[in-house]
């Protein structure tokens, strides 16, 4: 029996595969990277057919590199960024517009409108988000109301709407297939967590026709088959697609966060901490949001989520916009010259805050410098500033859900072990940081491996996860909260910027 799976792992800033085989260990892997647009300051989008050409071309090398047979792929899982927006034609399959990705701002103002009209509690009591410009909803108002004739032709039918992952497996399937899964369902602000299904209501309120939506289906079971004419994909063609998380959702999954009440968080564009709810949402969370882990085997299970909607992109803009580094890696040795921030904070509010701020008009702030400051003080503020970010939210998890006794980490940036120690000493708490920090492509690739049999049950995950090392605070107490307080000052005057 075929024993590899192959993750898409389709994020804000590249389309990787990786192939797994039966021990979760990664057999290859194929990147390719793809363009930012910013066609306005807060505006950010993708061209949705560069996520096709760099996944196809990022599978076909990922193949070719592990020497495998056609034969031996026994399924193909997705993981994807999440409440990025496609409209597209159903006949055609050309997108409308550009991809609005999830970092974009620019439905504020009609986010700003919903919330004075009264509808912050309905939202929440529906979605379990609350009414933000991240999500995907007002996304898809904005296209209908701003491309020529997108409204008319999508009430007429002829439009479709996906989130990323939406989009890769229509194309996939050769436009078969039009289906999201429960948990990128959950990221759109019009489906309703608790019947699992697109709410009428809220549809409505946004005035989007529900013709438009893919159906929801679970995590973890065949949708399609590959069916496209791309010959990159030839040796992939009838290979099952059967399994599909939010990238989120994906590696609370990978990191074996299976019981109630154990948390992760990934380092990647953003900061994402997620919190395994168990079987309902969480009540009183709310400056957190509640969403669906995942739907697997019948079971459905629920995640506290906390957003640092700019965390590894921080870094990015040292490296790109500021040039006082030439690579990302770079960033630690540089911070490493300096014993500490020297007084220097850095609120990475390019795009607004998230949880638990919830703040779209804040912007980016470097504040606390001197004559003294070097591009050292300003690195090391960088990471500290992440950390910090990820502090809030864990300490607003703490304060609605509990005690937190450990965070699984994984992403990009976790593999610094600078920031890694400086997170558990600000924190307080034990960071476990795994052997195999591809926990994304994991969750994605064994939610599949369990709908087509490489794997059997949910807890088998478990045996493919392995600690590579565990940073425990070092710092006195008293001083974690003398920097903690500095950065709240920090964060106070990067609020409510924008106009």
């Amino acid at each position: 029996m075929s024993k590899y799976v192959i993750a898409l792992d389709q994020g804000t800033t590249s389309s990787r595969a990786i192939i797994f085989d039966e021990k979760g260990e990664i057999v290859s892997v194929g990147q390719k990277p793809f363009e930012q647009i910013y066609p306005k300051a807060g505006w950010v989008e993708h061209d949705p057919m560069d996520y096709l050409d760099t996944e196809f071309s990022a599978m076909e090398r990922a193949f070719l590199k592990s020497g495998l047979a056609p034969a031996d792929i026994a399924g193909i899982g997705i993981t994807n960024q999440r409440e990025t927006t496609i409209v597209w034609d159903r006949e055609t399959g050309k997108p409308v517009y550009n991809a609005i990705v999830w970092q974009c701002r620019r439905t504020a103002k009609l986010c700003d409108a919903l919330t004075e009209k009264g509808y912050g509690q309905l939202v929440k009591d529906k979605t379990g988000l609350l009414i933000d410009a991240y999500f995907s909803g007002t996304k898809i108002a904005w296209i209908l109301d701003n491309v020529p004739g997108a409204r008319r032709r999508a009430e007429a039918g002829e439009l479709l709407f996906g989130t990323v992952e939406t989009w890769l497996i229509w194309n996939l399937t050769g436009g078969k297939v039009h289906v999201t899964d429960y948990s990128n369902a959950s990221r759109t602000m019009l489906f309703n967590i608790h019947k699992l299904d697109w709410d009428e209501e809220l549809c409505a309120l946004l005035d989007i026709p529900m013709g438009m939506l893919p159906r929801p289906v679970g995590n973890s079971e065949i949708y399609g088959y590959v069916d496209s004419r791309d010959e990159r994909l030839s040796a992939f063609r009838g290979v099952p697609i059967c399994g599909s998380l939010g990238d989120q959702q994906a590696a609370l999954l990978g990191q074996g966060c299976i019981e109630k009440g154990q948390v992760k968080n990934t380092y990647g564009t953003g900061c994402f901490t997620l919190m395994n709810a168990g079987d309902a949402p969480l009540a009183g969370a709310d400056k957190l949001l509640n969403t669906v882990a995942w739907s697997i085997g019948g079971q459905t299970v629920f995640a506290l989520e906390g957003s640092v909607f700019n965390a590894g992109s921080s870094i990015q803009w040292l490296r790109d916009e500021l040039k006082i580094i030439d690579s990302a890696a770079e960033v630690n040795t540089l911070a490493a010259e300096v014993p500490d921030n020297g007084g220097v904070y850095l609120v990475s509010a390019f795009t607004g805050l998230g949880a638990p701020h919830w703040d779209m008009y804040a912007r980016g702030l470097i504040i606390g410098i001197t004559r003294g400051t070097t591009r050292a003080h300003i690195a090391r503020a960088c990471i500290e500033g992440i950390c910090y970010q990820v502090n809030d939210l864990l300490t607003a998890m703490d304060e609605a859900a509990g005690t937190i006794l450990d965070l699984k980490v994984d992403g990009g940036a976790s593999v610094s072990d600078i920031m890694m120690q400086f997170q558990s000493d600000i924190s307080g708490i034990p960071i476990d940081r795994p052997a195999v920090v591809e926990t994304t492509a994991l969750g994605a690739a064994f939610a599949a491996g369990l709908a087509c049999g490489v794997w059997e049950k949910l807890s088998d995950i478990l045996a493919l996860r392995t600690s590579e090392r565990v940073f425990t605070p070092q710092m006195d107490p008293g001083e974690a909260r003398r920097l903690t307080a500095g950065w709240e000052k920090a964060v106070k005057r990067a609020e409510n910027w924008a106009e």
